[in-house]
């Protein structure tokens, strides 16, 4: 692809035109959020990580009660997008909806909507800004932990946080611990460890996130998963994002929706542990499903 402005866009078995690929208007990924994704980095135009995507993706699959098509379906739908893009980098969306259904919760029999789309990506600032913002993950929820189209909270959040300078928004549970970004997990300096809240805080399984544990727990400095309180990032030396799209990213400035401000340490020895532990195992885009 000589354009890496341009998407890629694979639907309905085949590369459509980014400008015409659509779905129904009843499809219940549309109508009430019904569907699951996962967002891939490309490097050198192949997905990373791409196994452990679609585990997960199976995950939020049966969490939500989706079909998914089968795994062949999806990989020929992976490659096809990926061929098309070819080798620039990007990042890959891998959606699945429960397809056409009635106007209302109750799923029709149509069988899923498959949507694979490339774009390009920008490449991540070396250090970000977040913002704390005062709604809250449901560590309870029937969505707790699975990755779904139902991103209503997540942009309202986000778009708080971006009106305050911030790439991203921070979220407590409902008993008020520190839960994860919108679209990141968090890891925080704290004390003499490295700390990202435990699954059962409500964040979701992020694959960066699971990554990063493995490079550490092999470089012999190993991160604990523990509850720490919202405001912690308030308090913290450092601390840093992780995602798929900002690898491990350090945090240098908190906010708050009140105009608070804390700078954090983005030299700290621990998170410099931590940066250097991924570039390891990880940098350049070194694939742990090759």
């Amino acid at each position: 692809m000589t354009d890496p402005t341009q998407a890629v866009v694979w639907l309905d078995g085949a590369i459509r035109e980014p400008g015409l690929a659509a779905v129904p208007w009843s499809d219940h990924g549309v109508t009430v959020g019904d569907g699951i994704f996962e967002t891939l980095l490309l490097v050198d135009g192949r997905p990373f990580a791409l196994r452990r995507h679609l585990r997960r993706l199976a995950r939020s699959a049966d969490g939500l009660g989706i079909e998914l098509p089968d795994g062949s379906t999806l990989r020929r739908a992976v490659s096809e997008t990926c061929d098309a893009w070819g080798t620039a980098p990007g990042r890959l969306r891998i959606t699945v909806t429960s397809g056409p259904g009635p106007m209302g919760s109750e799923r029709g029999d149509a069988g899923p909507t498959l949507l694979v789309a490339a774009t390009s990506v920008p490449a991540p600032a070396a250090a970000t800004t977040v913002a704390l913002v005062p709604w809250t993950r449901n560590e309870r929820g029937a969505l707790a932990g699975l990755k779904t189209t139902s991103y209503g909270e997540n942009v309202v959040a986000l778009a708080a946080a971006r009106q305050h300078g911030a790439t991203e928004a921070v979220l407590a549970n409902t008993a008020g611990e520190l839960c994860e970004g919108t679209g990141s997990n968090i890891l925080v300096v704290h004390g003499d460890d490295l700390v990202t809240p435990p699954l059962e805080s409500g964040c979701l399984a992020g694959i960066t996130r699971e990554l990063l544990l493995e490079a550490l727990a092999r470089a012999g400095t190993p991160a604990v998963e523990r509850s720490l309180p919202f405001d912690v990032l308030l308090r913290c030396p450092a601390a840093a994002l992780t995602s798929s799209t900002r690898n491990v990213q350090p945090i240098e400035t908190v906010v708050d929706l009140d105009g608070g401000r804390r700078n954090l340490a983005t030299d700290h020895p621990l998170l410099v542990t931590a940066l250097r532990a991924w570039d390891d195992a990880h940098g350049p885009g070194t694939d742990p499903d090759p």
